[in-house]
């Protein structure tokens, strides 16, 4: 066998696969390439790699031989069992000390369990999140590797020349231990989710309530992007709105309205509820969509659940697509401030060290979620890396202060005409609820004391002989109950 010559190998010539491995060609880095229909790699060979370093591989046993030491093999399969089943494939044809890449949307218990499993064995394991889609993976990604720590410096100079760069730095480093790169491409995911109804339903008040055409909204979404609301998504939409079709009608109006999903909302949604985090921006988003496919049961509510009369605005338009700009930039704020919030819980509840000023530079480019706004967010994070919230920090502060009087108008008016806007109305709703110094679970503790005695505990200030301070209290509320509690104090 002759000298190993790659520096990197690659399991799985799907599209990402395929566009990945021409990034990293193009980079210098000398690729290995394998997938388990073998003719697949030969008419990559023939087709898309043609003239290039890429070499092929039409066996595991080869790919590894192939390969220089430490061994570097990214697994871009899908995700599940069949990721198992490729690691237990290599496993005969490795060193102690190679490094498996899993490049797949895997879901960051496996990947924990995973680390865990070949690190036992003396071998290197890293999930690296991979967001910008086909062109992402052919120009530049964002990558977010995490896992066995020892990995990084191998894979570091391939990963970081590979990834998108902004303003001369990549948009890739180290996330964190274990399933921490998976965990945290997935909360990115879920902030997509957010983010693309947050859009929806500002073009949906922009058509149903201002009665615009796609053209006219396309011209303001083509206006918001050279503002505050710079971003990929703000560009794709624009674009989406002017696309025609063959008879001149715009596309987007002859799309089924059912939304599809994979599943990485719904993951941080349920991550949320676990870790007891108020991530509600991104639930409503998952529940939209679930709306969405209820596609029947709608059209029947429609001809017999009756609105309220539509009327046509009679306000400045002007103010009021400025309201919705300002909207949509303060719904978009809490939304990350959620979601860097599940983040800091999950990294303390699982001990990894996560760098947020770092996070939010991967996603500054090459991803779906990159904005000039994740630019003021490395900022937040790197002036302050333990911030609590974003709410907290001076620039994000004063942008929901400005926002809110127009934020307010904007979901009012909805309300008036009947137009749906889950995300932006619960993103006033945390931000209502987070302000408030006192909320009404006071009344939900005493309901729970009263029907189930499960305690509660006195507000500071508030103590006397019957209700001490820091104790969990039962009381005896009408007379007839017992003074036993059920459970002790549950905030």
């Amino acid at each position: 066998m002759s000298q190993p010559v790659g520096d990197i190998g690659l399991i799985g010539l799907a599209v990402m696969g395929q566009n990945l491995i021409l990034n990293m060609n193009d980079k210098g880095f000398t690729v290995v390439a394998y997938n388990r229909t073998t003719s697949k790699v030969d008419h990559f060979l023939e087709h898309e790699a043609k003239g290039t370093k890429v070499q092929g591989a039409h066996s595991i046993e080869e790919l590894c031989a192939k390969l220089k030491l430490p061994r570097k093999i990214i697994l871009l399969v899908k995700a599940g069992p069949a990721v198992d089943s490729f690691i237990d494939q290599l496993l005969p044809y490795l060193d102690k000390g190679d490094i498996i890449i899993d490049g797949g949307n895997s879901h960051f218990p496996d990947t924990i369990r995973r680390c865990k499993e070949l690190e036992a064995k003396g071998y290197l394991f890293v999930g690296s999140g991979v967001s910008g889609g086909e062109e992402g993976a052919r120009y530049g990604p964002s990558l977010m590797p995490g896992g066995s720590p020892a990995a990084w410096p191998h894979i570091k100079p391939i990963f970081q020349a590979t990834a998108a760069q902004v303003n001369g730095e990549p948009c890739c480093d180290w996330v964190g231990e274990t399933g921490s790169g998976h965990y945290v491409k997935m909360v990115h995911n879920g902030i997509e989710y957010g983010d693309m109804q947050l859009i929806s339903e500002a073009y949906d008040i922009l058509k149903r309530g201002l009665g615009l055409s796609e053209d006219e909204i396309a011209d303001i979404f083509f206006t918001w992007n050279k503002g505050v609301l710079d971003s990929f998504l703000i560009d794709i939409t624009a674009n989406i709105l002017k696309f025609k079709d063959d008879d001149g009608e715009p596309l987007v109006t002859k799309i089924l309205d059912q939304a599809g999903q994979k599943g990485t909302g719904k993951w941080t949604a349920i991550n949320a509820l676990d870790e007891g985090m108020p991530v509600t921006l991104i639930g409503e988003a998952v529940f939209a969509r679930c709306l969405s496919a209820l596609k029947e049961e709608r059209v029947r509510a429609s001809k017999v659940i009756a609105g309220p009369q539509k009327e046509a605005f009679k306000g400045d338009k002007k103010q009021f697509i400025d309201d919705l700009e300002q909207a949509l930039y303060a719904s978009k704020i809490i939304s990350y401030t959620q979601g860097f919030m599940l983040m800091r819980q999950a990294a303390k509840d699982l001990g990894w060290n996560l760098n947020y000023a770092g996070i939010a530079q991967m996603w500054r480019g090459g991803c779906i979620i990159k904005s000039v706004f994740l630019g003021d967010i490395t900022a937040a994070y790197q002036k302050k890396p333990d911030l609590e919230s974003l709410l907290f920090d001076d620039f994000f502060n004063k942008a929901v202060h400005k926002a809110q009087p127009g934020w307010r108008r904007i979901i009012a008016q909805a309300v008036l005409w009947g137009i749906p806007t889950p995300a932006f109305s619960t993103a006033l709703a945390f931000f209502d609820g987070y302000r408030s110094e006192v909320v009404p679970a006071n009344l939900l503790q005493a309901q729970r004391d009263y029907f189930g005695a499960h305690t509660f505990r006195v507000m500071p200030g508030k103590e006397n002989d019957k209700l001490k301070p820091g104790e969990d209290i039962h009381i005896n509320w009408t007379g007839r109950g017992g003074n036993v509690s059920a459970s002790s104090y549950i905030a």
